[in-house]
């Protein structure tokens, strides 16, 4: 009896540690891989690259340089910049600005455990700018661009000439004059207000930043959709809390799997992403079944990029030679994004460069009134001329 319980204890104790074994190996499996694309790949990459000859910074587990990169920029946008200072580099980029001047004109950082290489040398830049070999590859953030938008900025290939090739039309200068009157009803409404706001003494004070950014928004929305003003001014509202969001965590969006993290936060992305998603599928799908019922198409931009993809989808019979609904909703998101930070900045500064200098307010108001003037006169003598034919 005693035996048989010694025979039982030696033949379960192999499986035992068998299945620890197999445990070991299922938890191991993973770790390694893990620690192989936030330490040992991070590690050989920084020596292949010193070993071409590249400067920069060490790399950091997991985060990199995305801490410095956080600080840094919080510092140089606490103080504001001096009105006649044209070193914006610190200011604007002191990150990247610190690495140039710290590595030279090629040199690298780390954005979380990848690595990313700043060129400010132009004969390097011209060499990949020109890339026809496809060494050059454009960063891809899946997690970042599923919520913001993934069109033609960031295809490669075969995609992005297709797609370049339907938007193309939509950029023409002929088509881009139709949209002037948008761009001058949504400035006339800002300078009425302003007009209105004007005190007894002749002037007033107020923060033009916030209120060029509001008219970009009026102008991309008109722009862009038209009769669905309201519905693209609440995208572009949207979006805007969406940077504003990004830029909270900008420290650790670059750390792998954060961004599928259900904080409160990146569950607010997501709500904002359906949300976009939602209207502008609402939009377009009203535009198509109107353009099949044969109602023109309008002149704003998603009416000249819905008739431009239909005609290549319909030309060549093959709706694989068109965009889907998806790339229709990524592109116009993506116009969004490019117009409403890039134009209400330029403006912003603009104001300040002009209020820097008062004679090229002069210049300019008497070079506006002249051609104003032109056409106005050239208007008259048509019309007389018509009339008298």
């Amino acid at each position: 009896m005693l035996l048989g319980v010694f025979k039982s204890a030696a033949v379960s104790i192999p499986w035992t540690f068998l299945v620890y074994c197999l445990l070991g190996v299922l938890l191991l499996w993973p770790a390694s891989r893990l620690l192989e694309q936030l330490w040992w790949k991070p590690r050989r990459l920084e020596r292949a690259l010193r070993a071409q000859g590249l400067r920069g910074t060490s790399y950091r587990f997991l985060t990199g340089d995305l801490k410095e990169y956080a600080r840094m920029n919080k510092d140089a946008g606490s103080r504001p910049l001096p009105l006649r200072c044209h070193d914006i580099g610190p200011h604007v980029a002191p990150f990247v600005y610190n690495s140039v001047q710290e590595h030279g004109k090629v040199c690298f950082s780390w954005f979380g455990p990848v690595p990313r290489v700043t060129i400010t040398d132009p004969d390097v830049a011209r060499d990949v700018l020109s890339n026809k070999f496809g060494h050059f590859e454009k960063p891809q953030f899946r997690a970042l661009s599923k919520l913001f938008a993934e069109g033609v900025a960031s295809h490669e290939g075969e995609k992005w000439v297709k797609h370049r090739r339907i938007l193309n039309p939509a950029f023409h200068l002929e088509k881009l004059k139709l949209m002037l009157p948008s761009f001058s009803a949504c400035s006339e409404e800002l300078v009425t207000k302003w007009t209105q706001s004007i005190g007894s003494d002749g002037s007033f004070e107020l923060d033009v930043g916030p209120e060029l950014q509001t008219l970009t928004g009026d102008v991309i929305s008109r722009t862009a959709f038209g009769s669905s003003y309201h519905e693209g001014r609440r995208i572009f509202e949207l979006q805007g809390e969406q940077i504003e969001r990004l830029m909270s965590i900008v420290q650790k969006f670059g750390i792998p799997g954060y961004m599928s993290l259900p904080t409160k936060n990146n569950q607010r992305m997501r709500q904002i992403n359906k949300e976009i998603n939602s209207i502008l599928r609402e939009m377009i799908g009203k535009r198509i079944e109107a353009m099949k019922a044969g109602e023109s198409t309008k002149d704003d931009l998603l009416g000249l990029l819905l008739e431009s993809n239909m005609r290549h989808t319909d030309e060549n019979g093959q709706s694989s030679m068109g965009m889907t609904i998806e790339d229709v909703i990524e592109e116009c998101k993506l116009f969004y994004f490019a117009g409403m930070e890039t134009t209400s900045v330029l403006l912003t500064w603009t104001m300040v460069v002009l209020s820097m200098h008062p004679e090229w307010q002069d210049r300019a108001r008497e070079e506006v009134l002249d051609i104003l003037l032109f056409h106005a006169t050239i208007y008259v003598l048509a019309s007389l001329i018509m009339s008298i034919v």
